[in-house]
């Protein structure tokens, strides 16, 4: 007798995730390049913007109430486990994940926060420098310096303009650092997922598109 092993696939990513995932890839993508070009792209810039803001909230909600896989109870480990993993990955054998191994399981939610704070901060930003927008008639609590900055943001010429000036340099640099940091995050993302696919075997892109991924059966012949 003999174990043989049977390879058959098993769906993983509903698909609201899978629309989730592609969705935000594109709208991100569309939102950065169209960041510096506000004059001539400020629209589509503010619209995807909108649109990932949009995906972001639906994600955090589906990770309470979404499929098995989808939420944030299966994929959410211990940083113990997160190390565990990590060492794993050194030998030939790293111990495999249906769902997102505990490494991307923080991958996605650092990328949801990241993409979360780069929404808000473009959101004050469309308040500040245009009065447009959700934030437009909100006020948030700032370092005491930029809170003074807006303090003087009343009729009165000189101090009106320095204080909106500075109050956009701030709110433009904040959004500016998690962009680039969002960015970052995701190039980590892919190489994760190019280094997983390898040790373990399997196409995680692939299964990103299709919902399912391969496992493993022993039968005895």
């Amino acid at each position: 007798m003999e174990n043989k092993q049977i390879i058959r696939e098993i769906k993983v990513w509903d698909p609201l995730v899978r629309i989730f995932h592609w969705s935000l890839v594109l709208a991100f993508a569309t939102s950065y390049l169209s960041g510096d070009e506000w004059d001539d792209w400020g629209s589509v810039h503010e619209i995807s913007g909108y649109i990932v803001l949009g995906l972001i909230v639906f994600r955090i909600i589906w990770g309470f109430v979404g499929s098995k896989y989808a939420r944030f109870s299966d994929f959410i480990y211990s940083p113990k486990v997160v190390f565990a993993y990590l060492k794993s990955l050194a030998t030939t054998h790293p111990k495999h994940y249906l769902g997102h191994n505990p490494a991307g399981g923080w991958m996605v939610i650092l990328l949801l926060a990241s993409i979360l704070a780069t929404s808000i901060t473009g959101l004050k930003l469309l308040a500040v420098e245009h009065n447009e927008g959700p934030l437009a008639q909100v006020t948030i609590q700032l370092p005491s310096l930029i809170a003074e900055a807006e303090a003087r943001r009343k009729p009165g010429g000189d101090m009106e303009e320095e204080g909106e000036e500075e109050g956009d340099e701030f709110w433009g640099e904040i959004h500016e650092f998690f962009a680039n940091f969002t960015l970052y995050l995701v190039l980590i993302h892919i190489a994760g997922v190019l280094v997983s696919s390898y040790l373990h075997k399997e196409n995680l892109a692939r299964a990103m598109v299709t919902g399912n991924k391969p496992i493993q059966d022993e039968t005895d012949v």
